[in-house]
């Protein structure tokens, strides 16, 4: 469902996948190619949600932010893990947020890192770019190495080609 709220409609750029199922409300832009998966919630009802182009937003995540304090910024071939909450914070380029991870207010992470499934990061954390963080609460693990960049960047690929064969199956 695809939904104003207080004057404000989600904007979505061409080539994006929003499921049906899938929530936009109010505030939220999506940049090219990007996607929405069944029954994730993009809730821009209180502050903005921007999410970069060729990132994925899996089932059942959920983005919103902080009234009057914090946006949702979403880098470039961002991928968001099936039940992930990502409150009022911002993610850089390249990124994988894992299954059922929690990233909260004012928090930054930088471009290239990975939060492991399951990890909760805290409110004002500043992740550095290409490293690991892991467990409740999360803490810095590793720093990355090139073959972890690119195992990022083959997720974002994967979800770019469900894409296409989604808006393909759509157009039936």
């Amino acid at each position: 469902m695809i939904r104003t709220y207080s004057g404000k409609s989600p904007t979505i750029a061409e080539g994006c996948y929003v499921d049906p199922s899938a929530q936009l409300i109010g505030d939220v832009t999506l940049g090219a190619h990007a996607s929405v998966w069944m029954n994730a919630v993009l809730r821009g009802d209180v502050h903005s949600i921007r999410v970069g182009a060729k990132s994925n937003v899996q089932d059942c995540a959920v983005l919103h932010g902080q009234r009057n304090l914090y946006p949702v910024l979403v880098g470039e071939l961002v991928t968001i893990g099936h039940n992930a909450t990502v409150h009022g914070c911002v993610v850089e380029d390249a990124v994988l947020i894992g299954i059922g991870a929690r990233v909260l207010n004012n928090c930054h992470i930088g471009e290239g890192s990975i939060i492991a499934a399951g990890a909760v990061v805290p409110e004002g954390t500043t992740v550095p770019p290409r490293t690991l963080w892991a467990g409740v609460p999360a803490r810095m693990r590793r720093e990355l190495t090139d073959a972890d960049r690119e195992m990022i960047l083959h997720y974002a690929r994967n979800y770019l080609d469900y894409t296409e064969i989604y808006l393909r199956e759509s157009e039936k």
